[in-house]
């Protein structure tokens, strides 16, 4: 029995310990809700077709991003000339019209190579400026990074380090993180998990090494790992890569940049077109928020900002710009999203407490700009207040019904809530667990129920705090 008993401590005890490369071997993802990613397509997935000719093809897939890079025949009409940053300015104007015909946004550009000049540097630079291009992707000299990261600063254009597979010098992550470290960070990876895969790094584990300094990624899967010679591109989802677990880890990571499509299959090279939709179809199958809309937004010069919403009352919400998490201070308040009324829909996020006498609720259709604390007279408020009894509890609706059950969580954890809303009907559900399921009335404080409204987040007091983030809507018919 001893030796048995040791032998299963052993086992978990082999699960739990960091390994000697200071990685956990086993990360449970099974609970990440993925967020949706913006998608953008590389052009060397068409290097057989112009560039021209790839817009409509990117056109064909439903994506508005793309990433070029230098070399592509720019039109089939104009053989000899190259798309890169020697282009005229009259044929940048004929590209910029080109982009616009097809509503198709240019956003990185790469992988381009530099010479350790400030001539040479600031050419591409200066290029990326005149196409609206925010990162560029490059495999430097080791000697170039103080140049460049002058570069960076002048122009506020990103620099991502690609990985090409051994024997490049930026095969390993490692090195990538080396030359990055302590530099601007706007200075990161662009990780090709194709590349990482031939020089048998497995991608999962090179993200979380360079978590903070990813910038973008050349997206593929691959047949097998660590099989240079014999490797080659697959649908997403077909192949050894695990995307699911790396867009939930990008998911944890609060990853915010582009995701471009790279496929590099030569057997396919005339028409990569069904392959890619497949590995598109894969995605959107696996991502949780989909069809949702984060209403606490995020963009790349602010971080996370608070536009779009307002606040009545006492107090404020305290809003972190690098995580999206909202802190209550104060109150009693509302934050509430302006830009919009909504009728029938779920709304998604995580909240959490610092003690069980917290004291907050997350309000439904809000029927007009409050102006008074008329509003909590005219509308349903899902409460979060673990101490409460019934129906002032947390998952009720207040003053309305209570809740089935406890579902929440101890203070300081995070807590996932999906309320959905059509006509009088209202559920709730709090980690996973059914806590409500109501046809709503007009009961004690509530007077009537409207048809739409916005949604908000309270703050109600200076003696405790409650955290928000991740709110996301989806509107339904």
């Amino acid at each position: 029995m001893k030796i048995k008993f040791f032998a299963t401590l052993l086992l978990v005890f082999s699960f739990l310990v960091p390994t000697a490369g200071g990685r956990i071997k086993c990360d449970d993802y099974k609970d990440v809700r993925i967020k949706k990613f913006p998608l953008a397509v590389q052009c060397w997935s068409f290097r057989k077709f112009s560039f021209f000719e790839t817009l409509d093809k990117v056109n064909e897939l439903g994506i508005k991003y793309l990433e070029a890079y230098p070399g592509q025949v720019l039109s089939k009409d104009m053989p000899d000339v190259k798309f890169n940053e020697n282009l005229s300015d009259e044929l940048i104007r004929l590209v910029k019209k080109k982009l616009r015909e097809h509503n198709i946004k240019l956003v990185n550009y790469g992988v381009v190579g530099f010479k350790n000049t400030e001539e040479s540097m600031r050419k591409v630079f200066d290029f990326a400026r005149k196409l609206g291009i925010r990162t560029i992707v490059t495999e430097p000299q080791f000697e170039d990074f103080d140049l460049l990261e002058r570069m960076v600063r002048k122009y506020n254009i990103k620099i991502a380090i690609h990985n090409h597979p051994e024997p490049s010098k930026y095969a390993h992550p490692e090195t990538v993180l080396e030359h990055v470290k302590g530099r601007d960070l706007r200075i990161g990876a662009c990780g090709d998990t194709g590349h990482w895969m031939r020089s048998k790094v497995k991608p999962l584990d090179a993200i979380k090494l360079l978590k903070g300094r990813l910038i973008s990624f050349h997206l593929k899967d691959l047949n097998v790992f660590g099989d240079k010679e014999n490797a080659y591109d697959v649908p997403y989802g077909k192949g050894a890569a695990n995307i699911r677990d790396i867009l939930a880890e990008l998911t944890k990571q609060n990853f915010h940049g582009f995701l471009s499509i790279e496929y590099e299959n030569q057997k396919e090279v005339e028409n990569p077109v069904p392959s890619i939709k497949k590995g598109i179809e894969y995605i959107k199958s696996i991502t949780y928020y989909q069809d949702y809309e984060e209403i606490l937004k995020w963009n790349e010069y602010e971080g996370y900002t608070k536009a779009g919403w307002n606040h009545y009352g006492p107090g404020y919400f305290e809003l972190d710009r690098k995580t999206g998490v909202l802190k209550s201070h104060g109150g009693m308040g509302l934050l509430w999203y302006s830009r919009k009324k909504y009728k029938n829909f779920i709304l998604e996020l995580d909240y959490k407490v610092d003690r069980v006498t917290s004291n907050s609720g997350i309000f439904l259709r809000v029927p007009d700009v409050p102006t008074s604390d008329d509003y909590i007279h005219h509308c349903l408020e899902v409460q979060v207040y673990d101490c409460g009894k019934g129906i002032h509890k947390t998952g009720a609706l207040y003053d309305g019904e209570p809740p089935k059950v406890n579902a929440f969580k101890e203070p300081g954890e995070w807590n996932h809530i999906k309320i959905t809303v059509i006509g009088n009907h209202y559920r709730v559900e709090l980690n996973g667990v059914l806590v409500n399921d109501w046809d709503a009335e007009p009961r004690g404080k509530v007077k009537d129920l409207p048809d739409e409204g916005y949604v908000g987040v309270q703050n109600h007091d200076w003696s405790s705090s409650v955290y928000y983030r991740n709110i996301f809507i989806k509107e339904l018919k």
